[in-house]
């Protein structure tokens, strides 16, 4: 079996699961590659997989014809599929939901992709997230459709016993943008600094994705809060080394902060989670997968501050209540996340459209 897998540009939790799932299903006797239409930093994450970056139609055509794939799971650009179309492809054509964003953008997306999608993919995908459901549910109820977790292997991205750092650290994940919303991540941190003073901010970002207009805001409420000697901001780790500071994190007595609005599943908790970092999140519906309040992570209400710090400080301060999460949330990972689990629902996902290993 052949597959290819389709995104826009290598970077963020899609350019993670298409990491992830095609190094599992190739463990597996199942060839897979990768196209990407555009370049972008996490390029630098992919080994020992087929990658190809182009958005030439006559390059595309070629490859198809090379490739004779079995299957094209295209994630988000609905307009790829009339494309696949246009250029011959007569294969099996999968349209898969990730990367989305907020409840609205993400209802407003497929609400417009409705009749491509309904006329062009022979199927949906989507991981278990409520509102992602919903929505596929409403827009294309007579397509076949299959949900199952996204893949995760805890033994290539796992703890490391480092250097313990002298002071906790509160780390942050994501795009400056608005549904990331940073902003939460700022006011939860100069908060928090209120309490705790020695606390260090770590920030990971990808600094080519952030608007210049979102960038100048964020240097002006750093400025603003006396938060600078408290910051550190990286831009685009290769990912195998997150496993460092996702474990460095979790070692100092911090924790992994999310302040996302809406995530359709959040490759950057399960990461940390694999790491024994502790995360306390907004519950942005995709992380209910494997965020249990108090089990294997912490809830916190985004537009209730004080609630935000609270559990912060439990989350540090209680030792007991935090190495249980810390264990509960990387054995969560482990049983519900495995690649093996990812690769018969893939493989039964096929099996009922007709394409066999």
């Amino acid at each position: 079996m052949k597959l290819l897998f389709v995104y826009y540009l290598p970077s963020g939790g899609v350019e993670t699961l298409n990491r992830q799932r095609c190094s599992a299903l190739q463990k597996i006797g199942v060839h897979s590659e990768l196209l990407y239409l555009q370049n972008g930093e996490g390029i630098k994450n992919i080994i020992s997989i087929p990658v190809h970056v182009t958005n030439n139609d006559s390059e595309i055509q070629n490859l198809l014809l090379k490739g004779n794939y079995d299957a094209i799971i295209v994630c988000s650009d609905h307009h790829f599929l009339l494309r696949l179309k246009k250029l011959g492809y007569k294969g099996k054509i999968i349209y898969e939901v990730q990367g989305l964003g907020s409840k609205s953008d993400a209802n407003a997306w497929l609400r417009g992709a409705q009749k491509i999608i309904n006329s062009s993919a022979d199927a949906i995908l989507f991981p278990k997230t409520a509102h992602i459901k919903e929505l596929c549910t409403t827009y294309f109820p007579h397509k076949p459709k299959f949900s199952f977790h996204n893949s995760f292997d805890t033994e290539t991205f796992s703890y490391h016993v480092l250097p313990k750092e002298a002071k906790p650290i509160v780390g942050w994940v994501g795009r400056l943008e608005e549904n990331k919303n940073w902003r939460g991540f700022v006011n939860l941190a100069r908060k928090l600094i209120l309490q705790i003073p020695s606390i260090q901010l770590w920030m990971f970002e990808d600094a080519t994705l952030a608007s210049p207009e979102e960038r100048a805001e964020f240097q002006l409420l750093i400025g603003r809060y006396g938060l600078a000697n408290h910051l550190t901001i990286r831009s685009n780790i290769p990912n195998r080394q997150m496993a460092d500071y996702y474990s460095k994190i979790g070692d100092s007595g911090g924790f992994l902060c999310s302040t996302s609005k809406v995530e359709g599943f959040g490759y950057a908790i399960v990461e940390a989670m694999s790491c024994r970092c502790p995360v306390l999140t907004t519950d942005s519906d995709g992380v209910r997968s494997f965020i249990i309040h108090n089990q294997t992570g912490k809830f916190f209400d985004n537009s209730q501050h004080n609630n935000a710090v609270i559990e912060a400080l439990e989350l540090i301060t209680n030792v007991e209540l935090r190495e249980k999460i810390r264990s509960n949330g990387l054995h969560h990972i482990q049983t519900h996340l495995s690649p093996n689990i990812y690769c018969q629902n893939f493989l039964q996902m096929m099996n009922v459209l007709g394409v066999n290993k």
